[in-house]
């Protein structure tokens, strides 16, 4: 069945999304002076620096530091001046810490974490489902090239998630709510207690220089999860994890995910989306450029059944490599983690997908599976130039390739390896 005569202009409103994106940038000069401060220079930048170590911090990775770094964020967000908090050297063990604005700063509000910072493993110390978090904030740039250890190891122990499709999540290790204007960069996070990092009702927002880590079979530790934003870019990072290493959930548009290693985890997602009531639409998504490695998933939508009514639309997937995927192209909608499924069709309508130059390795036999909604069939969804090997079993299988499809409306063109849904 052929594609329709609008995916040219719905790919070109995609790309022009992707210009905005990239168009985006700040113009950062420091200076002043405060007696909680000092005035000088930190990585090229002059102005005030409020280093943590001044407000009581120590570096001994056994100290509780939380208040000190409460303190210091206050004295530099409500500076007039140009600002940075500084988190030198050191290992900082610190609980739960909500650095919140609106900042006073005419400029960006600049956080350099040079150090590593351990989360307390009490999880009681942590009311609320996020261990450091930036909210209210117009202008902020995280960076340094420090650490975030979330010391999730000590903690996976209490996550039930796996079975428990309600369960309480553990503490996100660092958060982004509100922030408009803001960069994070150049920082590693190792062994979150649940998602590494968590994008939400943000707007024009820049993730780059990324390495987040986990073991892939730790629980619930996206790596990078968006909610709610639009104008988000994440590019020139490494992921690997015990899920999906990006995951995009309700109320996300124009989001671009560029030059991204995954793997391993469960790949790169959109969704799960349909689990709650009044969920905003999803749309402008281009996913390019990208190397998965060892995932269960490649580029995957994901919805449940008997969801609410909501929309995703705008779907850009191109030049990506896969290399021993077991699920390399895949759009689920029956999607249901816990034993307690609905018997209902997912009410969320799927459209105008794109998968563009596509190529690899799957270690299952089906490398291409649609399976969308018998009420709401998938319109719109573009192969070209899909090219994938087996690598799995033999013995247990054979080698030829296959795609499954259901309730989906398709269009091919170019190379279709495996031979496309008949």
């Amino acid at each position: 069945m052929g594609v329709s005569n609008n995916v040219s202009s719905v790919v070109l409103l995609l790309l022009l999304a992707l210009v905005s994106c990239e168009a985006q940038r700040f113009d950062i000069t420091l200076a002043g002076g405060h007696k909680g401060g000092r005035r000088g220079r930190l990585g090229g930048r002059v102005g005030t620096i409020f280093n943590v170590m001044n407000y009581g911090a120590k570096p001994d990775g056994r100290h509780d530091n939380t208040q000190a770094f409460m303190k210091a964020w206050v004295a530099a967000c409500h500076w007039k001046g140009s600002a940075t908090l500084l988190i030198p050297a050191g290992t900082f063990l610190i609980g739960q810490v909500a650095f919140q604005g609106p900042c006073s700063n005419p400029t960006p509000m600049i956080v350099e974490i040079r150090g590593t910072l351990k989360a307390q493993t009490d999880i009681s110390e942590f009311p609320s489902p996020e261990w450091v978090s930036f909210e209210s904030i117009n202008g902020l740039v995280v960076t340094g090239g420090g650490t975030l250890d979330g010391q999730g190891g000590e903690d996976w122990q209490y996550n039930d998630c796996h079975h428990n499709s309600n369960c309480q999540l553990l503490p996100t290790s660092i958060k982004f709510n509100k922030v408009t204007n803001g960069v994070v960069k150049r920082i590693k996070s190792l062994n979150s207690k649940s998602f590494h990092m968590f994008i939400t009702n943000c707007n024009n927002f820049r993730a780059h220089h990324l390495h987040i880590t986990a073991p892939e079979n730790s629980p619930n530790t996206d790596g990078i999860h968006v909610s709610s934003s639009n104008m988000v870019r994440i590019a020139r990072s490494v992921i690997g994890t015990g899920d999906d290493c990006i995951s995009i959930g309700q109320g996300s548009t124009n989001v671009l995910i560029n030059k991204v290693q995954c793997g391993p985890g469960h790949g790169i997602s959109v969704g799960s989306l349909g689990k709650y009531p009044d969920e905003k639409d999803v749309a402008g998504i281009i996913v390019k450029n990208c190397t998965l490695l060892n995932t269960e998933n490649g580029v995957r939508i994901k919805t449940w059944p008997g969801s609410p009514p909501s929309a995703a639309s705008g779907f850009l997937f191109q030049d990506l490599i896969m290399n021993n995927v077991k699920n390399p192209i895949l759009i689920d909608q029956q999607y249901c983690p816990s034993s307690s499924c609905s018997s209902q069709p997912s009410r969320v309508r799927i459209s105008n997908v794109h998968y563009r130059n596509i190529r690899g390795t799957s270690t299952s036999n089906v490398a291409v599976k649609l399976m969308c909604s018998k009420s709401y069939p998938c319109q719109n969804v573009e192969l070209l130039n899909i090219n994938f090997k087996f690598s799995g079993n033999k013995r247990q299988g054979g080698a030829a390739l296959s795609s499954a499809c259901s309730n989906a409306r398709i269009g091919y063109r170019g190379i279709q390896i495996p031979p496309p849904c008949r």
